[in-house]
């Protein structure tokens, strides 16, 4: 039976606007989030402390409905206190600010006009900014010297023909021609065909003239890292005999000089199974922080941790292995005598602090406050970026005693609105397993009173729920459901033998926890049985593939990006190795059973849920060939069904009005299945 929609709350975007005209002082009520705040949202990130300490610079990104495109800005505001200062312009995008060691000048990326993307530079005296490279490829990454002088540049190859016509001092104009392919991993989603075009090092040097290549060779080489005598510059690479098929990144040094002959011949500087990267060196040159791994067998379920090693003789010191979480964005602190990093833990992600000597590292900010950036100040304050579940990131400062906030980029557009409450609730699988997850409530939420609920499924899977903030949660919960949103078995945050537990399992254990999640908010008198939907994306669709193959127990579904006829997909996504370690080698009939087994196409009949498919016409990550057969197969078998694919997005819908299309599509499907 069709029950009556739920109609969903929408406000006119002029009228949105002009509610953020009013500012704070004008009265005003709150309101439902709705979709088309999307664009009112200014996502802070990139915070970068100048090297005296008394500025920090940051960027702010929002969607932008006249271009229908993201643009990005760069700011910068006392660390101290005071107001903000915008460095570019709004209506252009710029992005990874980077001061050089002076403190005189601040590079950063951008793309102007037609040209590709350059290093372009301030300067603190004043003036407007200017291109400081002139490269024909666009600037991959970049890096300043100790000197302020001198930089590293992260640059593809040109095509041979660009190259040649380069050399010969000649215009080259491109014209279309067949891909030439001979590599294991072929495509690369947002990226495209790959060929034997690599990545490489170049030493720039903007007075002596054209950057000069230092490393070469069929490897893509990346993270540079300066050592702060100016001599040396570390860096990532896989250079094994066939980097397709390992995940074995290695550390790597290169002299900062301009070679005699060619290039110059990089030291291996780790030799750890894992994967090595983020490298970090110590104030005095001797060390190199980093991020490694300990399970290469079982690629994408790896536990990254922190590690030290010695630049003298390349021995690695594990430091964070007993802790057994992910860590990210390893750096020495300001005394040199300790590390700080963003430690993950279930459900949240703090900034915490080991000593370099090894112990128990200290969880510096933690709990509601879920960190995603951070860069040390000389004094050892640390500022950082913070999101909460009811507010979008934002710039603060911590001084060892608490959090103070920078920045006020999205303070009024949350006054006007009423948030959920996240509640952390813990439930038992099956198995005895226990799984913690996240329930938002929708604003006008009573207790007793049970609402319809929305099973949420994040993707990866290899990835956690936290405390942040998430708009399509909150926009959803705006609309009066209960956003259910498990960390299951696959999930990180728990470590290791946690997220390896569904390997060669996708859809078991995963879906038992996820159920066993559910079966927890509806005991809690959160979610109504009878109003049931789920969702997810990329993993998280497979998941929800899983699930509606199991169980008739949802009113409605929406899955985005998802994989369904899994051997569909050996050679015609991105991932060869992953399929290849976990699954097999298609043809071989141990491994061609594995993926029949594990594939939720060949239980497609038995789903009766009606089932939005969602996906990116050019996604190569999950390719939208997966949801046009899910797709087909529910509208043979006369399941209600519809096909959104949105037209030149890859996995992410990217383009503003497209996003916001996507999020009125799932209140409009939600509506008519879950309604009263």
């Amino acid at each position: 039976m069709r029950r009556t929609p739920i109609r969903p709350s929408r406000v006119p975007l002029l009228t949105l606007l002009a509610l953020l005209v009013a500012g704070p002082g004008a009265a005003q009520t709150q309101r439902p989030l709705v979709a088309d705040d999307y664009h009112a949202i200014g996502a802070v990130a990139e915070p970068r402390v100048s090297p005296g300490g008394d500025w920090i610079a940051y960027t702010v990104t929002r969607e932008d409905s006249a271009s229908d495109s993201s643009l990005t800005r760069l700011w910068m505001t006392p660390a101290d206190g005071g107001d903000p200062v915008a460095l570019t312009a709004a209506d252009q995008s710029s992005w990874q600010p980077r001061w050089s060691p002076d403190g005189q000048r601040l590079a950063f990326l951008t793309a102007r006009g037609e040209a590709p993307t350059q290093v372009w530079v301030l300067d603190r005296r004043g003036g407007e900014a200017r291109a400081l490279s002139n490269t024909p490829q666009s600037v991959d990454d970049f890096a300043w010297a100790p000197d302020s002088r001198r930089l590293v540049l992260v640059l593809r190859d040109l095509e041979p023909e660009h190259q040649a016509a380069l050399d010969a001092g000649e215009a080259y104009t491109p014209r279309p021609k067949p891909w030439v392919i001979d590599r294991v991993h072929f495509k690369k989603d947002y990226q495209g065909y790959l060929d034997r075009r690599r990545t490489h090092l170049y030493l720039f040097d903007p007075e002596a003239g054209a950057p000069v290549r230092l490393t070469g060779g069929d490897y893509d080489d990346s993270a540079p890292a300066w050592s702060p005598d100016g001599t040396r510059i570390a860096f990532v690479s896989k250079r094994v005999p066939a980097p397709d098929l390992s995940t074995n990144n290695d550390l790597f040094l290169v002299p900062a000089t301009v070679p005699e002959d060619g290039v110059h011949e990089p030291r291996r500087l780790t030799s750890t199974p894992g994967g090595d990267s983020a490298p970090a060196w110590s104030p005095d040159g001797s060390r190199l922080v980093h991020t490694t791994s300990t399970h290469p067998e079982t690629i994408y379920y790896e536990t990254p941790h922190l590690a030290v090693t010695t630049v003298a003789d390349g021995d690695t010191r594990l430091l964070t292995e007993a802790v057994d979480r992910w860590v990210y964005e390893p750096r020495f602190a300001a005394d040199g005598e300790s590390l700080l990093f963003l430690l993950e833990d279930e459900g949240e992600q703090h900034l915490a602090r080991v000593p370099l000597a090894g112990g128990p590292p200290e969880r510096l900010v933690r709990d509601q406050d879920v960190v995603r950036a951070f860069d040390p100040l000389p004094d050892g304050r640390v500022a950082l970026t913070v999101t909460r579940h009811d507010m979008p990131a934002e710039l603060f400062l911590y001084d060892g005693n608490g959090l103070e906030q920078r920045s006020t980029v999205n303070r009024d557009w949350r006054r006007e609105l009423s948030m959920g409450e996240l509640r952390s609730f813990d439930v038992t699988s099956p198995d005895g397993t226990r799984i913690q997850s996240f329930a938002l409530l929708p604003p006008d939420f009573k207790a007793g009173e049970p609402r319809p609920a929305i099973l949420y499924l994040h993707g990866g899977p290899q990835a956690q729920f936290d405390r942040g903030f998430d708009f399509q949660a909150q926009l959803l919960a705006a609309q009066g459901y209960v956003m259910i949103m498990p960390n299951p078995r696959g999930s990180t945050g728990r470590g290791y033998a946690f997220c390896l537990a569904i390997w060669r399992d996708w859809g078991g254990v995963d879906y038992d926890d996820v159920m066993a999640a559910l079966d927890g908010a509806i005991a809690r008198d959160w979610a109504d049985p009878e109003r049931l939907g789920v969702m997810g994306w990329s993993y998280g669709g497979m998941l929800t593939n899983h699930v509606i193959t199991k169980t008739d127990r949802f009113d409605a579904a929406a899955t985005g990006a998802s994989a369904t006829l899994y051997v569909a997909n050996y050679g015609h996504d991105e991932y060869v190795l992953w399929w290849e370690q976990e699954l097999g080698l298609p043809w071989e009939p141990e491994a061609r059973a594995r993926y029949e087994r594990l594939s939720p196409f060949n239980r497609v009949d038995q789903v009766t849920t009606p089932t939005l498919v969602i996906g990116g016409e050019i996604d190569w990550n999950v390719p939208i060939l997966n949801s046009e057969q899910l797709y087909l197969a529910l509208k043979r078998l006369g399941v209600e069904t519809q096909l959104l694919v949105y037209p030149g997005e890859y996995h992410g819908i990217d383009t503003p009005s497209l996003a916001v299309d996507l999020y009125g599509r799932y209140i409009d499907w939600f509506g008519r299945y879950l309604g009263e």
